[in-house]
């Protein structure tokens, strides 16, 4: 296990939309432990494997406080099972620093596979669902950005810029 780099905005490789995992096995689980490694130290709620530049469709979560629930989403599939939404400061690993207000429905399903390749479906609401819908937002090549205003997302980019020239120098 080992704690790996995470892809800061702009990269471009954060826009890859990531291909569906065929078959689960130790590469996989081998991905999925070093992404909550990462997630852990950096610290987090959720990384999709997008954010590690693996382009697999990948999510891992825990918004537990005490790190014991740990959550595998492979190849995650939702469906929005309420209209109703509700708005939430987004952060995330891959813009560290920043938070805006997100719209997001409240109530969804997920269908997908876990750890071990088994599928299962599951019904969140809350955190946990604006978490799973922020996560496979990554795996489209989606950023929580890309819900704000142009305005907002270039100086937030510009930020970012500076930052990773500061770091480069």
């Amino acid at each position: 296990m080992a704690v790996v780099e995470i892809l800061e905005f702009p990269d471009s490789r954060l826009r890859t939309v990531a291909k569906p995992v065929s078959k689960v096995d130790e590469r996989v689980r081998q991905i999925i432990d070093d992404m909550f490694d990462t997630m852990y130290d950096a610290p987090g709620i959720g990384l999709a494997a997008s954010q590690i530049n693996v382009h697999e469709q990948i999510v891992v979560i825990d918004v537990s406080d005490d790190r014991s629930e740990p959550l595998v989403f492979i190849n995650p599939e939702i469906t929005v099972l309420d209209e109703e939404t509700f708005e939430y400061d987004e952060g995330c690993l891959s813009v560290p620093g920043f938070y805006e207000t997100v719209v997001r429905p409240q109530h969804i399903r997920v269908k997908a596979l876990d750890r071990d390749g088994k599928e299962f479906v599951m019904e969140p609401e809350g955190l946990l669902a604006v978490c799973i819908q922020h996560e496979k937002d990554h795996l489209l090549g989606k950023l929580f950005v890309d819900y704000i205003s142009p305005l907002k997302r270039n100086r937030i980019r510009g930020k970012m810029d500076k930052l990773h020239k500061q770091k480069s120098s």
